[in-house]
């Protein structure tokens, strides 16, 4: 990637923040960007399904936004813009739909490139079981380097964070707003280890403040990156499952915790279990799934 397609390509995703598939519109007669400050508003209102109006906002933006200098000003944040061209961008995202175009990471990216990620999600109000669960189910994990990705919510993420660290292992925090707006407030703290020691990612610029819309999409980049999701707690219609959802679509592996008959928030892995997940209540278990599916293979 040139210099100078990788500052057009900054500036576009600064003033559109949009997954790849919409970008490629832009792309497919003009890969590098070059003619996009020549278009004609009509144009990439045709091309992007946009009205005319953001059309003309868009390009007016686009051509502000290519003066500022994004090299200068992610390095100052410890910001590591890591698009969809970078070598370090996982290959499993492209299944997607609709991929991140860029994500913006802080912290060690090498560990997107980890063979063996499991994703470990469920409520924001997760009891003090989902810790019990997690604590019982983590350290084989962790063990056999396997990586732990969650999305830093409050609750089953928060734990399941800061258990691979516990345990010595690694982990990859999906959030849902810019570097610059940190989301939520409580896991400051473990979002600034993870910053400093593990990764950080999320495809929103760092102006980005975090929006009720912004986390559904997060939840796709989660499931994107695993190879199995686990779900501690949730209820039957919750954030949680629309991961799960994402998973399913591209082949994923499943596992639920069994929990209490007469909770809620056990309400969603039994549901998932019995539309076929595997239920797990050991790290072993989902170790010992993997291994038949490679036999299998």
């Amino acid at each position: 990637m040139t210099e100078d397609f990788w500052q057009r390509l900054l500036a576009l995703h600064y003033v559109y923040p949009k997954p790849l598939n919409r970008l490629n519109r832009l792309m497919i007669d003009d890969p590098e960007l070059e003619k996009l400050y020549r278009r004609k508003p009509f144009e990439i209102a045709a091309l992007m399904e946009i009205s005319l109006a953001q059309a003309n906002q868009l390009k007016t933006a686009y051509a502000e936004a290519l003066t500022i200098p994004f090299k200068d000003l992610y390095e100052k944040h410890k910001i590591t813009p890591v698009s969809f061209h970078h070598p370090n961008y996982p290959v499993s995202l492209l299944d997607l739909i609709d991929p991140p175009a860029i994500l913006y990471a802080k912290g060690r990216i090498e560990l997107l490139l980890s063979p063996e990620k499991i994703a470990v999600i469920g409520s924001r109000n997760a009891s003090h079981y989902s810790q019990k669960a997690i604590n019982a189910i983590l350290p084989p994990l962790v063990e056999q380097q396997c990586l732990i990705v969650s999305g830093l919510a409050k609750g089953a993420d928060a734990m399941a964070h800061a258990t691979a660290i516990e345990l010595g292992g690694q982990t990859i925090a999906v959030t849902g707003s810019g570097f610059l707006h940190p989301y939520p407030k409580e896991n400051a703290g473990l979002h600034s280890i993870i910053e400093e020691k593990y990764l950080s990612i999320t495809e929103y610029p760092p102006y980005m403040q975090p929006k009720r819309w912004n986390f559904p999409m997060r939840n796709r980049i989660i499931s994107g990156l695993s190879q199995g999701i686990l779900v501690t707690e949730a209820k039957a219609k919750s954030g949680t499952l629309s991961t799960v959802e994402h998973a399913l679509d591209h082949g994923k592996d499943i596992f639920a915790v069994p929990g209490d008959i007469f909770s809620a928030l056990s309400e969603g892995p039994h549901k998932l279990i019995a539309e076929g997940a595997k239920p797990v209540w050991k790290g072993s278990q989902i170790l010992e799934e993997y291994r038949l599916l490679r036999a299998e293979k």
